[in-house]
């Protein structure tokens, strides 16, 4: 990943260069003002200025504003300028709590149930806010708010007449975003890689708004009503705003119209079919997942589709990081796999403007928290499916019960006598007594084993009693058999429960036995590390015998999904069981059916009588031989398994969880006050993009310090803002917006005495200085974005959106109170057409080529509208940034009566 360069040498001299250019362009103004009628109020340095500078709605003037030497103007304009500078910093820090407070309201979840074709259901954690409409409300809202209460308040304290600041700002915040923003996103891209806009519907119907939105300004300003904006034209300009969320809705869900639009699939470079709406990926499938759950419309549920993906790129992520470090244990790798997750996984507007914010300020990289995020979030998981798998208590019937525990005894035919065990449970404060008998079944009484019938007294208190039953033994070689025991007549209050008959199994060990596994079909998960396999012997027990066995592949591959295995198993006299140790090997699959076999071998017996016979000659064997062998070891009717080897449920609910909590946009919150501050009194190190593994944490820098000792003022006094996991981040909201209010309302006033103490128009000092200001934490977030995200919406998808909402919003709001205000007194409410529309006229034709040369971009030959080849990302960027260069040039020498505008 592409490491981001220090911000603040950049944007120290990005301003520096503004500067110089407006106050080269005020020399112009003023040298030509003896034959420029727009400006023969102002008088050279040293003389009385005819316009006299107004008092803001919180700062008054300086005094004295008469006889200001050049040197004085000059003083003043820098004092103006780094206020300006230190509220913008101001500014772009409380935005940072407010865009928080968005985050955390926008990426609220829910848990929606799908069902695959197989009928199997599965959970998906969704957002409750549609991507779009957060985009296009709050995230344009946030990323915006200065720009849109800068005009709100310009009118408030101009009492509501029109000004060049606020409309301004607004309308060169655009040109900035629309020309530099993305100037600097193509750029940055590395060479031979391409960003893509991936909800290409929206990003046309936000464009249409975005123009459109600027030629309805030009039309109300001078052709509807020219010099005059109605009450109807001021609230009309607010409704485009939710027209302009609606039909952006509309698009991107695939309704109305758009539901009938034909779809068109396509492979890509992994096999997986994509259905694409002009090149927008939505994975379906590859070659060996099926993804079965489908909407009405024949295409699949967008965030089924989101999950899959986010899945199969965790999975794909955690099989990389088994490769690369060996050493490391599953849950090492799946703390890495998250954090990747988390890295490379989309991420709001706003999480990239907070991360660029902290950047600069000196707070350090969020991105950091990812590992620790990374670590918490398995440990909650481990422990909540920990908390699922144990099973509920099962509540114990007031009543007493008895039975049997165990109700299954294998006994040797050589035991003698064995202990047989009866319990009760429930209320146990009473005398109980049951009676218990022994009865036939292939086992006979006084051959095979002693009958017994008696009666068990439980005293109070007592849970449990036992007694013997005994078996007799004899040199006659005969089948494996058995009989049982039965309860009966319990005294009340006490009943008999389940198992009330007890099974004695005897087992002959007069014979070498019969040698088999416990059963044919085996399922077990991947994670279970090493199998136990059950070798049993039945039908005799005597003397020693071998039995050999070897693994044999299936669909499963040794040294792949397990350890091949052979050898021999030693039972020893009297021995009846053995287990084969089968070593799973765990790959961390999410889905996985696989097959391996185990195999026996014939028994053999070890010395004595049996193996001395089965060395002779037929013809030499003795009866005693003869006999002997009678009672060889033999093999049974399963001596063949079959292994099914299946993913990890736990392993694969930890996936689902994982993926569902890898939401980046919860590193940004805070839960308390404490936090708050400590983030504030702390510097971190902030140009890194994060560590490489087992590096140590970097140190700040010199210019880390320096920002946050500069900046520590703003990020105590804003550290006071509620915390967002307050009241679900609308208290936070609420506090920071007003906040934004109040210093965005100095800016307003520093800005006007700047420019009116340098002799700056309110209009060139709005597009040149307070958009720059204003733009600059959007500038690092949308570079941010360009580099880390795999698609081109977060850089510079939402930027046509905001600049539509800018107008709606910033402008309709604010002539809409303007236009209620002066009808309720019975004037119109005047705007002067000349500047703003001539303005919003030449951004209009920019927007158009811009727009049309970032489609020309997703021809084959460039691939995208971000990156591309070396030449073309320059071409691009240095096109876009002349259309700035062009607009701020002609706009301010309209400004000037320098050229003729409307």
């Amino acid at each position: 990943m592409a490491s981001t360069t220090n911000f603040r040498p950049k944007l120290a001299m990005g301003t520096f260069v503004l500067l110089s250019v407006a106050l080269s362009m005020t020399t112009a103004s003023v040298t030509n003002g003896a034959t420029s009628p727009a400006n023969r109020s102002i008088q050279t340095a040293g003389h009385h200025s005819d316009t006299k500078c107004q008092d803001g709605l919180l700062l008054s003037v300086w005094q004295p504003e008469d006889n200001l030497t050049t040197g004085d103007r000059i003083a003043r304009g820098l004092v103006y300028f780094f206020s300006l500078l230190y509220l913008f910093i101001g500014v772009s820090i409380v935005s940072d709590r407010f865009m928080a407070a968005i985050e955390v309201i926008t990426s609220k979840e829910k848990e929606v149930r799908v069902r695959k074709a197989g009928g199997e259901e599965q959970i998906v954690v969704v957002r409750v806010w549609n991507e779009t409409v957060a985009n296009l409300t709050l995230m344009a809202l946030g990323s915006s708010a200065p720009e849109i209460l800068l005009s709100i308040i310009e009118i408030v304290a101009k009492n509501f007449n029109a000004g060049d600041l606020g409309p301004g700002t607004i309308v060169g915040s655009a040109a900035y975003n629309l020309f530099v923003i993305m100037a600097i996103c193509v750029l940055v891209i590395p060479d031979g890689e391409v960003r893509k806009i991936k909800h290409l519907r929206v990003f046309f119907v936000t464009a249409t708004w975005s123009v459109f939105a600027y030629i309805w300004l030009y039309l109300i300003l001078a052709q509807i009503t020219p010099g005059r904006v109605d009450m109807w034209e001021g609230f009309l300009t607010f409704l485009f705003f939710p027209a302009t969320v609606i039909t952006a809705y509309v698009a991107d869900r695939r309704l109305l119209v758009y539901k009938y639009i034909s779809k068109q699939y396509r492979m890509n470079r992994r096999g997986v079919i994509v259905q694409v709406e002009a090149e927008s990926a939505m994975e379906m499938n590859n070659r060996d997942e099926k993804l079965n759950t489908i909407d009405e419309n024949g295409g699949i549920t967008e965030e089924v589709r989101d999950f899959e993906e986010s899945r199969r790129e965790y999975i794909s992520a955690l099989k990389d990081l088994r490769k690369k470090y060996p050493q490391h244990d599953l849950e090492q790798l799946e703390i890495m796999a998250q954090e990747q997750l988390m890295n490379k996984g989309p991420k709001s507007r706003a999480f990239y403007r907070i991360q660029a914010t902290r950047k600069m300020m000196g707070s350090g990289n969020i991105m950091r928290k990812i590992s620790e995020r990374a670590q918490s979030d398995l440990s909650e998981v481990k422990a909540e499916l920990q908390r699922v798998d144990v099973d509920e208590p099962i509540e114990e019937d007031a009543a007493c019960r008895v039975f049997f525990e165990p109700g299954h005894y294998t006994v040797m035919e050589s035991v003698g006598e064995f202990e047989v065990r009866v319990v009760r449970r429930g209320d146990l404060a009473a005398t109980v007594t049951v009676d218990y008998e022994t009865e036939d079944g292939s086992a006979e009484a006084g051959s095979d084993y002693i009958g017994a019938k008696g009666t068990l007294t439980f005293a109070p208190g007592v849970d449990e009693q036992r007694f013997q039953i005994q078996v007799i033994d004899d040199d006659v070689f005969e089948q494996d058999e058995h009989f049982y025991i039965r309860l009966s007549n319990a005294s009340e209050p006490a009943s008999l429960s389940t198992p009330k008959v007890a099974t004695v199994m005897i087992l002959d060990d007069d014979h070498s036995g019969i040698f088999a596994l416990t059963s044919r079909d085996h399922e077990l998960v991947e994670s279970i590390g090493t199998y136990e396999l059950k070798v049993q012997r039945y039908s005799g027990a005597r003397g020693h015998v071998r039995v050999p066995f070897w693994t044999e592949d299936g669909t499963a591959k040794a040294g792949k999904d397990y350890e091949a295995l052979s050898g021999e198993l030693i039972f020893e006299n009297n021995e009846i069981e053995k287990v084969i140790q089968l070593i799973i090997i765990e790959e961390g699959s999410y889905e996985k059916d696989v097959l391996l076999y185990v195999n026996l071998g014939e028994p053999q017996q070890i010395g004595g009588i049996i193996e001395a016979a089965e060395r002779k000659a037929p013809e030499e064997l003795t009866e005693e031989d003869k006999m002997a062998l009678l009672g060889r070891p033999k093999a049974g009717d399963i001596v063949r398994a079959q292994l099914r080897i299946k993913e990890s449920k736990e392993f694969k609910n930890t996936v689902d969880k994982l993926v569902q909590r890898a939401n980046a946009s919860i590193l940004i919150g805070t839960s308390s006050w404490k936090e708050q501050f400590v983030e504030a009194l702390t510097v971190s190190a902030g140009d890194d993009d994060g560590e490489n593994e087992g590096e140590d944490p970097p140190t700040p820098s010199c210019m880390d310090y320096i920002m946050h000792f500069v900046t520590l003022f703003w990020k105590i006094i804003f550290a006071f803002i509620p915390p967002t996991d307050m009241s679900g981040g609308y208290l936070c909201f609420v506090v920071s917006i007003f906040c934004i209010g109040v210093v965005t309302a100095i800016i307003g006033d520093v800005a006007s005495h700047f420019g009116c103490t340098l002799g700056i128009k309110d209009s060139v000092t709005a597009i040149i200085f307070v958009a720059l200001g204003t733009s600059i934490p959007d500038t690092f977030a949308s570079k941010v974005a360009a580099i880390q995200d795999k698609y081109a919406d977060a850089s510079v998808g939402n930027v046509t959106g905001s600049n539509a909402v800018n107008v709606f919003l910033g402008i309709g709001v604010a002539w809409t109170i303007a236009a209620c205000y002066h009808s309720f007194h019975g004037r119109s409410f005047d705007v002067e057409p000349g500047t703003l529309a001539f303005s919003v006229t030449l951004f209009c034709t920019e927007a158009l080529v811009a727009i049309i040369v970032l489609m020309v971009r997703r021809n084959p030959r460039i691939g995208g509208e971000l990156g591309g080849p070396k030449k073309a990302k320059i071409v691009t960027s240095i096109f876009l940034f002349s259309l700035w260069i062009v607009y701020l040039l002609i706009s301010s020498l309209e400004a000037y009566g320098i050229i003729k505008g409307f």
